[in-house]
């Protein structure tokens, strides 16, 4: 916890009060996550190899699924890799649309120095790593011809990139180097926000490369396929793609469901060709078993279902599964943020806000759950911190004398999660998904 700057501190507190899961920081107060976090960590070495894997992280309504998945993010950058973390959102995400998919990972593409829109500091890093190893065999970097022995030396590169990308995509990365080197920052931004899957590029920067239109999606596996060619290039070990609350799909249209999960096993299918890349999705059991999900596509079924030996579960199974909170993993949550509070008034925290009082907010929260507290991590994070900054603002106030606990809001899916009951779309139906290619 010495190692959390102040200022990844107040990112966590600012992010808890929300109800959000922070997006830096979280190693800090990561408990009872060791079993899930070294199989991630195998996921990143298999990467790091060459290999093109695929993980499914299963776990029902508070259990840390995007807790883990910004774990797995920020674990992948401290060991070199490119990262980008997209949430499925029925508004402006259209699954089943691989340019969309494209667009909102190239978008959240981020790295340990850059954490969001990374792709042009990619690119930058990978021309200085060209013009770093020119110089290091001897050239000047003053010689008169010393751009167009970057230029060849890039277009070497990106041989893998023309068996693997578009002629486009290899085209516009052409583009950008020669716009940068005359200095022309501003059409070379215009086309990597082309590159970047952006509609909103005019004719004439397209010109510039000798491209037209936008990328498709039919085209857009293939262009990621030149992104990951490219960040392997820069010196990344690799990139891994978190795609968050996959179960969002189940709340679609049925058209749009069943071609969401397709594309989910075009995926799955083509995992394995993109070497260096992990895909993480995360799903709760409804999402997985359920006919309207998973369960509902036989061929992405097949692959991914989710096997249990009695109480035991192998770890190394494409669905890796997220065990609930429990009331000791909660204390212990508390006492961790307790200890990494920026107070300024570390004494009166520890006071007031000691072991008995965060026992007796557990029992509070967890009360009417008979146990299962899986569903209440997010609000009693939340409740947590807003004693920790009472206390630390206000001199007088003595939270076992003034505490009065609020109701536990839950949302629709976590009222049915709670009873045992599945959720269902309006729609539902119980036939199986079709098999279609949609991208």
């Amino acid at each position: 916890m010495s190692q959390t700057s102040e200022r990844d501190k107040d990112h966590i507190f600012e992010s808890l009060r929300k109800g959000l899961v922070p997006e830096r920081g979280v190693e800090a107060f990561a408990v009872g996550v060791e079993r899930p976090r070294s199989e991630v960590h195998r996921q990143l070495e298999l990467a790091a190899a060459g290999e093109g894997t695929i993980k499914f992280l299963r776990g029902g309504y508070g259990c840390g699924k995007t807790f883990m998945a910004r774990l797995a993010v920020l674990d992948a950058q401290a060991r070199g890799f490119a990262t980008a973390f997209v949430v499925v959102s029925d508004n402006d995400l259209r699954f089943h649309r691989f340019d969309d998919v494209y667009r909102k990972v190239v978008t959240e593409l981020g790295t340990a120095s850059c954490p969001r829109g990374a792709l042009g500091d990619v690119l930058d890093r990978w021309i200085g790593k060209i013009e770093a190893g020119l110089l290091a065999g001897g050239a000047d970097e003053n010689a008169e011809d010393f751009d167009a022995q970057v230029r060849r030396r890039l277009d070497t590169d990106l041989v893998d990139a023309r068996g693997n990308a578009p002629q486009d995509f290899v085209r516009a990365i052409q583009a950008i180097f020669d716009l940068k080197q005359k200095g022309e920052v501003a059409e070379a931004g215009a086309l990597i926000s082309w590159l970047s899957g952006s509609g909103n590029v005019g004719a004439a920067a397209k010109r510039l490369a000798g491209v037209k239109g936008d990328i498709s999606s039919r085209d857009a596996l293939d262009y990621l396929r030149g992104v990951l060619t490219i960040v392997k290039a820069a010196g990344y070990k690799g990139l891994i793609i978190v795609i968050d609350e996959a179960e969002t799909i189940l709340r679609m249209r049925k058209d749009s469901r069943h071609k969401s999960l397709n594309g989910i096993r075009q995926i799955a299918d083509a995992a394995g060709s993109y070497k260096g890349l992990l895909w993480v999705f995360t799903g709760t059991p409804d999402f997985f078993d359920s006919r309207h999900g998973v369960a509902g596509l036989a061929p992405l079924h097949d692959r991914v279902a989710f096997m249990k030996q009695g109480t035991r579960v192998n770890p190394r199974q494409p669905q890796l599964e997220l065990v609930p909170f429990d009331a000791a993993r909660l204390r212990a949550v508390a006492l961790r943020l307790r200890d990494l509070y920026p107070t300024r008034h570390p004494e009166r925290i520890a006071s007031r806000l000691g072991d008995g009082f965060v026992e007796r907010l557990v029992a509070e929260v967890t009360a009417g759950f008979k146990g299962d507290v899986g569903v209440v991590p997010r609000q009693f994070l939340r409740e947590f911190v807003n004693q920790l900054d009472l206390v630390d603002d206000d001199p007088e106030y003595d939270p076992m004398q003034e505490y009065g606990f609020k109701p536990v809001e839950l949302r629709p899916e976590e009222e049915l999660a709670i009873h045992g009951q599945p959720f269902a779309p309006e729609d539902a139906d119980d036939g199986p998904v079709p098999v279609e290619e949609v991208f």
